[in-house]
C-alpha cells in the first residue's frame, strides 16, 4: 500500500489521505481501518473521524464499494489491478490540548501523524511493504523512526511497522542526538520555546540525563532491540503529560512550556518509562497480542507486566542511574502509593481482572471500588516481588534477572509469553514457589499495605496513614524510618549501589509531598 498525506484543500483540521493499492488479482478487496492503537487497550473507533470516502481504479473511474462493518469496506474491483481510496480524517481533539500522544494533528506549522489513526490496510496483504509520502514544504524537517527513500517519503517493511512509527513534520524542530553503547538516540522537540523565547530545555543537560538512564536500561537487558531510537516530543502551552511507546520511538506530549524545572522532571519520568517499553511490550509481548488484531479487542491478563513492571522500572532506572536523588525517587514512590491506596486500595477486582477489563473501561474512572490500575497496583506488585527476591538472595538476584530472562526467552526471539510463562520465570529466579505472591498481589483483591510494609521496612521505609489536620489534608504518606540496622545498606543496594543523602538516626521522617513536575504515574 502506498499512502500520500496532505492538507485537506477545503476543510480545516482535516488530513487528506490517498491510499493506493497495486497488483490486485482478486474480484473483491476488503479495506480495513484499525479500531484501536497499540499502547492503549480500548476501541477508539478511528473511522468516526472520516468525513468523506471514495474509491477509484487506476484510470480514475469510480469503483463500487460498501461498508460491511463500522470500519471495513468491501470493494468490487471490476478487473482493475490498482485502486486508490480518497478520504479525509478529522485531526482535532475537543480538548484544550487539541492533541495527545496517540492522535494526529495538522496546522500551518505542524503535521503530526500516528498512522494507525488513518491508514487503511488490505485484508490478506498486511505483511506487504508500505510507503508514506508527505505533501509538506521543502524546508520542513521530518522526525520519524522509519527510513526515508527520499526527502518526503518514508518506507515501512509492512503495515505493522508503519503503524508503530509515528511522525512529526514542522518548519522548526530541535534535534538533540546522542549515542549510548553503539545505539543512536534522537530527541526531537517541537514547540520547545518558552514564552520569553528561550529554549524550554537545556540540550546538554538532556543528553547527560538521558544517556545515564538509557545506559542503565541497556545494562539490565544486555542489548538494545533496535539500531536507533527517537523521542518525538511535542511541547504545549497548556498543562499536559502523556507518552506512548512504539517500535523504535515514543511520542511524548508535555506542557506547559513555561513550567521550567518541573517540565524537565516530567520529561525524564515519561521518557524513562517509554524507553523501558522498547523491550517490555514492544518485544516482550503477551502471546494474545502477537500479532496485533486491529479489528477488535485483544484481551490479555498480563498488563500488570507490560505496564506495571514498566511503571516500577521507569522511576527506579532514574534513581539507579543517578539522575534522581534519593529524595526525588521517594517522592515519586509516595505519589504511586497515594494513587493506589487512596483511590483503589479496596477495589474488588484483581490485577488480572483489571488487565482483562482494560478493553471495557480501563482508561475511565469507572464506578467506585470496582477496578485497580494496572499501572499503580502493577508497579506496587513489581516492587514487592523485587524486594522479596532481593531479600531472599541478599541482592544476588532481583526482578532485573526476571526481565533479562524474559528478554532472552521471549523478547529477543519475538515469541509471545503467557501468564504462566511469567510466573515460571519469577519462581525460577526466586528459587521457590510464589503461590503467596500470585494469590495476594496478582489474583487477589486483599489490601496490600501490610505485605508492602514488610518489604519497605527491610529498606528503612514504611507506608502510613496520616490523619487530616488543619494544616494537612492527611492520607497515605511514605515514612523514612530511623536508620538503625542494615536497612540503609539494603536501600543502597536497591537504589543502585549508594545513597545520595546522609543518614538520619534516632527519628523517622515523612517524605515531603511537594515535588517538581506533575503528580502523575506512568502515562
Amino acid at each position: 500500500m502506498h499512502y500520500r498525506l496532505s492538507t485537506d484543500p477545503v476543510l480545516p483540521h482535516y488530513i487528506a489521505i490517498e491510499a493506493r493499492l497495486t497488483d490486485i488479482k482478486t474480484p473483491e478487496v476488503e479495506l480495513q481501518l484499525p479500531a484501536w492503537r497499540p499502547g492503549r487497550y480500548e476501541l477508539q473507533q478511528f473511522a468516526k473521524n472520516i468525513q468523506r470516502f471514495t474509491i477509484v481504479d487506476g484510470a480514475g473511474q469510480p469503483l463500487p464499494f460498501r461498508k460491511i462493518t463500522k470500519d471495513r469496506w468491501l470493494v468490487q474491483t471490476n478487473g482493475a489491478t490498482e485502486l486508490t481510496a480518497y478520504y479525509n480524517y478529522y485531526s482535532l481533539l475537543p480538548t484544550p490540548h487539541q492533541l495527545n500522544a496517540g492522535s494526529s494533528f495538522i496546522s500551518d506549522t505542524l503535521l503530526y501523524v500516528n498512522p494507525v489513526n488513518l491508514c487503511l490496510y488490505a485484508e490478506g496483504r498486511i505483511g506487504e511493504s508500505c510507503t508514506l509520502s508527505l505533501e509538506i514544504p521543502n524546508s520542513w524537517t521530518i522526525a520519524c523512526g522509519l527510513k526515508q527513500s527520499d526527502a518526503k517519503t518514508l518506507v515501512a517493511a509492512d503495515f505493522y511497522e508503519l503503524v508503530d512509527c509515528p511522525l512529526i513534520a514542522a518548519p522548526v524542530i530541535q534535534h538533540i542526538p546522542f549515542e549510548v553503547k553503539g545505539v543512536q538516540f534522537h530527541i526531537w522537540i517541537q514547540g520547545g520555546r518558552r514564552s520569553d523565547g528561550n529554549p524550554t530545555f537545556d540540550g546538554q543537560r538532556i543528553i547527560q540525563d538521558f544517556s545515564r538512564f538509557a545506559e542503565k536500561q541497556i545494562e539490565l537487558y544486555g542489548e538494545f532491540p533496535e539500531q536507533d531510537y527517537h523521542f518525538l516530543t511535542l511541547i504545549l502551552p497548556v498543562p499536559y503529560y502523556h507518552g506512548v511507546e512504539h517500535r523504535n520511538s515514543t511520542v511524548l506530549v508535555l506542557g506547559p512550556n513555561d513550567e521550567g524545572e518541573g517540565l524537565h522532571q516530567d520529561l525524564l519520568g515519561v521518557s524513562s518509562h517509554e524507553l523501558f517499553h522498547a523491550w517490555n511490550i514492544i518485544r516482550i509481548r503477551p502471546t494474545e497480542l502477537l500479532p496485533y488484531d486491529f479489528t477488535q479487542e485483544n484481551y490479555f491478563p498480563t498488563c500488570f507486566v507490560a505496564e506495571g513492571v514498566t511503571t516500577y522500572y521507569g522511576d527506579l532506572m532514574l534513581r539507579q542511574s543517578g539522575v534522581f536523588t534519593d529524595e526525588a525517587y521517594l517522592k515519586e514512590l509516595q505519589v504511586l502509593f497515594k494513587r493506589h491506596f487512596e483511590n483503589n486500595g479496596r477495589a474488588f477486582q484483581s490485577l488480572v481482572e483489571s488487565s482483562w477489563d482494560l478493553w471495557l473501561d480501563g482508561y475511565d474512572k469507572g464506578v467506585p471500588d470496582r477496578k485497580v490500575s494496572v499501572y499503580h497496583k502493577g508497579a506496587i506488585a513489581a516492587l514487592i516481588l523485587d524486594l522479596h527476591i532481593r531479600k531472599l538472595t541478599n541482592h544476588s538476584r532481583s526482578l532485573d534477572d526476571v526481565m533479562h530472562i524474559m528478554w532472552e526467552r521471549f523478547g529477543k526471539p519475538f515469541v509471545g509469553y503467557t501468564l504462566n510463562d511469567y510466573r515460571s520465570v519469577t519462581e525460577d529466579v526466586a528459587g521457590e514457589s510464589l503461590d503467596w505472591y500470585y494469590d495476594l498481589c496478582i489474583f487477589g483483591n486483599r489490601p496490600l499495605e501490610t505485605k508492602l510494609n514488610e518489604y519497605l521496612i527491610w529498606v528503612g521505609l514504611a507506608v502510613i496513614y496520616e490523619a487530616p489536620s488543619l494544616d494537612q489534608p492527611g492520607g497515605i504518606r511514605l515514612l523514612e524510618l530511623d536508620e538503625a540496622g542494615n536497612s540503609r545498606q539494603h536501600r543502597a543496594q536497591w537504589f543502585g549501589g549508594r545513597l545520595s543523602e546522609a543518614p538520619h538516626e534516632g527519628h523517622a521522617e515523612l517524605i515531603p509531598e511537594d515535588k517538581l513536575g506533575k503528580n502523575v504515574v506512568a502515562k
